[in-house]
């Protein structure tokens, strides 16, 4: 089992950087997959991101490529994420999630553990 925290959110105006962190205590963190999703009130979760237990295959949503970017440092049990040319549709909150698996899952059903989740708010 691993615990997942969230820090890093906030406000920021269209077009600027923000970065994610999440850190995990509990199980070998190089047994996960780690992720990040994002969901407003009232609707569907959406997947953003996701890194494999290396760090070496990285996928992301359609609607972030070439302005996220994922990373994660096992030394540290961390996984981040950069966010860049940020946009007021990015406005919600973030969440971590992490799985115990050699994929990558990109859906939020296969992720076994979650954090708390962040705000971030873009600003026009």
């Amino acid at each position: 089992q691993v615990h997942v925290v969230e820090t890093g959110g906030g406000l920021v105006q269209a077009g600027g950087s923000l970065r994610l962190s999440c850190a995990a205590s509990g199980h070998a963190f190089t047994d996960y997959a780690m992720a990040w999703f994002r969901q407003a009130t009232g609707k569907e979760r959406e997947f953003v991101a996701a890194i494999n237990w290396s760090g070496h295959s990285t996928f992301y949503a359609d609607s972030v490529k070439g302005r996220f970017t994922i990373s994660r440092d096992n030394a540290r049990n961390t996984v981040s994420l950069q966010m860049n040319s940020l946009k007021p549709e990015d406005t919600t909150v973030y969440f971590c999630a992490a799985r115990d698996t050699l994929m990558v899952p990109t859906t939020g059903s296969q992720y076994d553990y979650w954090g708390q989740g962040t705000q971030v708010t873009v600003s026009s």
